[in-house]
């Protein structure tokens, strides 16, 4: 579906990720991690179209689209959900919404945008009790998840969702990875640039980890997990995680689960 061949990009002729190959396929999950400035979003905006790559090709159903404006992406298919939210405050949720679906607003009907509102927001009901309200009245949870249910307006078949977790508490960054996961069981792809490696891994199906703007390692989400240079640099367990058996390997999936519910 989505195929990156040595892409490389940056700001003001200085690349931040170069000689990135990854595959993104319907209904999988891809978590990118690494430390803050290793070049995750620098990725995703090269992605959307709000960076252009130096060099390299992005492919989506095997047509380049690297030279796509981000509105022709948007109509091919790719939502990103920025960093950080950025949902318009003053204005109502269902004004926010609404924009979601500006590229599409001009062959929808009153009627058939209420249903896809109404569509997008069933596992957010709090959204649809709230339509009229300012977006600023929600909490910081609350307006991730409106930034997604606004990036599902445009109904893409690839999602980029950068930093989600970025200042939730626990309890709500287990809400939105829950929902993550739900975007991926209805067929999405999803692309997820995040910080929190533990969780990111616990649901990817494949990961990639990127330093210095290389991927350096690459694998299926629990191997990622169980990988002792990985666990020890971003997952905070240290090198123990080395020759896990199957009970240690459960305990792990144990503790995992745990995050979820709290």
């Amino acid at each position: 579906m989505l195929e990156l061949r040595q892409v490389a990009s940056g700001y003001g002729g200085i690349a931040a990720v170069r000689g990135v190959d990854l595959v993104l396929r319907p209904a999988e999950i891809v978590a990118l991690v690494g430390a803050n400035g290793a070049g995750k979003s620098t990725l995703v905006k090269t992605i959307s179209g709000v960076l252009r790559p130096m060099q390299g090709e992005i492919r989506l159903d095997g047509q380049r689209i690297d030279r796509k404006t981000p509105s022709e992406r948007v109509l091919a298919g790719i939502v990103h959900i920025p960093e950080g939210r950025q949902v318009f405050a003053g204005l109502s949720i269902a004004d926010n919404l609404r924009l979601g679906a500006y590229t599409r607003l001009a062959s929808l009907s009153a009627p058939a945008l209420r249903e896809r509102i109404e569509r997008v927001c069933a596992p957010m009901p709090l959204l649809l009790e709230r339509l009229d309200e300012p977006a600023g009245n929600l909490s910081g949870g609350q307006q991730q998840m409106l930034a997604i249910a606004r990036g599902l307006m445009s109904e893409p078949r690839v999602v980029l969702l950068d930093e989600p977790s970025l200042g939730l508490s626990p309890r709500l960054v287990g809400e939105i990875f829950r929902l993550i996961e739900r975007l991926s069981e209805q067929g999405l792809a999803i692309l997820l640039s995040e910080q929190n490696a533990r969780l990111s891994l616990a649901i990817a199906d494949h990961g990639c980890v990127i330093e210095k703007g290389r991927v350096v390692l690459e694998g299926s989400g629990k191997e990622l997990l169980l990988n002792p240079e990985v666990a020890e640099r971003y997952l905070g367990v240290g090198a123990s995680v080395q020759g896990l058996g199957q009970e240690r390997e459960r305990a792990l999936a144990q503790r995992l689960g745990a995050l979820f519910r709290g």
